[in-house]
């Protein structure tokens, strides 16, 4: 089981630590991932039942400049740490990690989710 992490701020991770916790991890991990510029109810809807398929669950957000690549100018309305702390204030998620890339699949090679 996951250790509870209260501060927000704990559950922001860089790619190696990430990989760390993951290697301590027991269990089931979950990956998913977005841009979640302006969080809303569909994003909990899915970041909630993403949850219920492991023990832990870890989101990849795409960075500043990813999602300005692929959204367009303007966007996003949040950068990537005001995003990424509103992610790990939820209670489904375990981790957040920003990736660079415009797709999470290198990230998702690194960590290796079920």
């Amino acid at each position: 089981m996951t250790p509870v992490v209260t501060d927000p701020a704990a559950k922001v991770m860089t790619w190696s630590q990430a990989a760390s916790w993951r290697a301590g991890l027991t269990g089931r991990l979950v990956f998913t991932n977005g841009v979640f510029d302006l969080l809303h109810p569909g994003h909990v809807d899915v970041l909630t039942a993403a949850r219920r398929y492991g023990d832990a669950l870890i989101v990849g957000v795409n960075s500043d400049a990813s999602v300005t690549r692929l959204k367009g100018a303007g966007r996003p309305v949040r950068t990537e740490a005001e995003r990424s702390y509103v992610l790990a204030a939820l209670e489904s998620v375990d981790a957040v990690v920003v990736f660079e890339q415009d797709t999470p699949l290198e990230l998702i090679r690194h960590l290796r989710p079920n």
